[in-house]
């Protein structure tokens, strides 16, 4: 899975956001904490208003906010706010693959793969996240020896 420079963004803004809950934050202190271009952040916190994951007030005392506690807010629904999808093989879902001959089971290998990321972003919320308390089945992931090993 490649995470995009957006749904890294948008991901640590929700961070932000979700730490300051219910308080209003403005993009200038979210892009000033997470130092990201102020820019950019305005354009994906407009997708995750449009996902109805935030809520952005108007003025001096303005700013944006979460629409629910963030206990109930997926870090996949944003991901997906974002970026659509979290697995496309060429533009397809997986299940929408088909393939003749000797890869003709390489569909169940993409859907699995999109079943293990949904496992771990679907069931990861921002209040966990930001707190360190990642599900068991999370942390067990990062404990593996190579977990952090690139390859």
């Amino acid at each position: 899975m490649q995470i995009t420079a957006r749904g890294d963004y948008a991901v640590r803004a929700a961070l932000s956001l979700a730490q300051a809950y219910p308080r209003l934050l403005s993009t200038q202190a979210i892009a000033t904490e997470q130092d990201m271009p102020r820019k950019f952040l305005e354009a994906v916190l407009a997708d995750l208003r449009r996902a109805g994951i935030v809520r952005a007030q108007r003025g001096a005392e303005g700013g944006y906010t979460l629409t629910r506690p963030p206990r109930e807010v997926p870090v996949g629904q944003i991901l997906r706010a974002v970026d659509g999808p979290l697995a496309g093989v060429r533009g397809l879902r997986p299940e929408q693959t088909s393939y003749p001959g000797a890869a003709q089971h390489l569909p169940q290998l993409w859907v699995a793969v999109r079943a293990s990321v949904r496992r771990v972003v679907d069931e990861v919320s921002l209040a966990e996240l930001a707190s360190g308390r990642l599900p068991a089945h999370v942390r067990q992931l990062t404990a593996l020896p190579d977990a952090w090993e690139p390859r």
